[in-house]
């Protein structure tokens, strides 16, 4: 059985995003696994107990949740851990010790305002998590479709690694998936580069029956020119690799992936190449 991992802090911003994930775990026929993590020191607890009773009423919030939720739930089942140490990491390693077919955070976007843990670890849970991501906006409306999927293409060969997962997706959804070509210079030989990856994508996306449509765009904020198209096109959800290294060649890397999660409105499926938790 699939499972889908949920970062949970009790915020309303995690609250939000586990309603976006029993969306999907109906969809895939998952099970959703809830993960909350102590990322308090030991020093901090004055008393022994006070650790004790602090995880006690953590799994009584979750027995709530399951309870609240568990109608909701049809495609699996609800469980929950109760993990100690750094928030990305001990979330990201719990998703790699259950084979997570996806893990799903919340964001906070760019509004400043942060609750709990969620807010200053989403990023951060992006980049250690070896098995996809996605990241919802607490202002994202909430639905039960997946009608559009937009992929950045750019020059790198690790850009065409997402169009893997995104097809999954497409399949699941019966989805259309928006292949955008980004231009941020006039060399030509990176522009054939990437005109020869939605070639590569286009076809791909054919062979696999899925609907899809490609589109160009040449722009010196790569970043806005993304959001821009999304908005415009009623995007549901956008795909990316998250990679840190960044040449003229690599677009959708790094400080621009960075960019995007913290911008969308739409929910962001990130794919890192290589996993370091």
């Amino acid at each position: 059985m699939k499972w889908i991992v949920i970062a949970i802090d009790f915020s309303k911003c995690s609250m939000h995003a586990l309603e976006y994930a029993i969306e999907i775990a109906n969809k895939i026929k998952a099970n959703i696994l809830m993960v909350w993590v102590d990322n308090t020191v030991s020093a901090e607890y004055v008393f022994p107990e006070e650790e004790s009773e602090m995880r006690f009423e953590r799994k009584q919030h979750f027995e709530k949740i399951q309870e609240k939720y568990k109608d909701r739930l049809t495609g699996g089942k609800f469980d929950y851990k109760l993990r100690k140490g750094k928030v990305y990491y001990e979330v990201a390693k719990q998703a790699k010790n259950v084979k997570a077919e996806l893990l799903i955070c919340g964001t906070h976007g760019i509004s400043g305002f942060e609750e709990f843990w969620i807010g200053s670890n989403a990023y951060k849970i992006v980049t250690h998590s070896s098995c996809p991501v996605i990241t919802v906006r607490y202002d994202f409306k909430l639905k039960s479709v997946i009608n559009k999927i937009l992929l950045p293409i750019d020059g790198s060969a690790q850009t065409a690694k997402k169009v893997f997962y995104a097809t999954k997706f497409a399949k699941y959804y019966d989805s259309e998936v928006h292949i955008l070509a980004l231009y941020s210079n006039s060399v030509k030989a990176i522009q054939r580069r990437i005109d020869n990856n939605v070639k590569i994508v286009k076809k791909y996306l054919e062979d696999n029956n899925i609907s899809c449509k490609s589109h160009s765009l040449f722009s010196e904020n790569i970043t806005y020119a993304t959001m821009d198209y999304a908005s415009k096109n009623d995007i549901d959800l956008i795909a990316i690799m998250t990679e840190q290294e960044i040449t003229p060649s690599r677009s959708i890397l790094g400080t621009t992936a960075q960019q995007i999660i913290s911008n969308s409105t739409s929910p962001v499926l990130c794919i890192h190449e290589n996993g370091i938790c």
